[in-house]
């Protein structure tokens, strides 16, 4: 597909990023709005979640439970501090199952181009990867 704007759908989407199988997997989930689930092969396998919503393409990925943070509410005023280390992201909690989770989102317009999502997917799961592995050590010794 060209760098020209397109409006995007969870269906075009599936068929754009499903033709970059070296690079990552793609899953349609049926539920009321429908989501894909794309595995992020040069990321460990990491799930990231997109969904088209309004004038939005959604993507998120879910790094670690609440609950299982210490000093979640220490940790919590840390994070809105650190927001700025994590280019392109925002932090939230989501809750599945019944139980919440930190998550990381990145949003783009619905007509961006299928290389701009790309770099938003790399992006995204690079910055969990490093969130994972640095923001919880970071707030153990601040």
């Amino acid at each position: 597909m060209s760098d020209t704007a397109r409006v995007w759908t969870i269906g075009r989407l599936a068929d754009a990023l499903g033709a970059h199988r070296e690079e990552l997997s793609v899953e349609r989930i049926e539920s009321a709005e429908p989501v894909l689930r794309v595995t992020m092969h040069d990321h460990g396998d990491l799930a990231v979640f997109v969904s088209c919503a309004g004038e939005q393409i959604v993507v998120s990925t879910l790094l670690w439970p609440v609950d299982e943070q210490p000093e979640a509410e220490k940790f919590n005023r840390f994070l809105l501090k650190a927001q700025k280390l994590v280019p392109l992201s925002n932090f939230a909690i989501t809750e599945l199952d019944g139980r919440e989770y930190y998550e990381l989102i990145g949003e783009l317009s619905i007509e961006s181009s299928e290389r701009e999502i790309l770099i938003e997917l790399r992006v995204l799961a690079q910055n969990a990867l490093d969130a994972a592995a640095d923001l919880r050590d970071a707030f153990a010794a601040a």
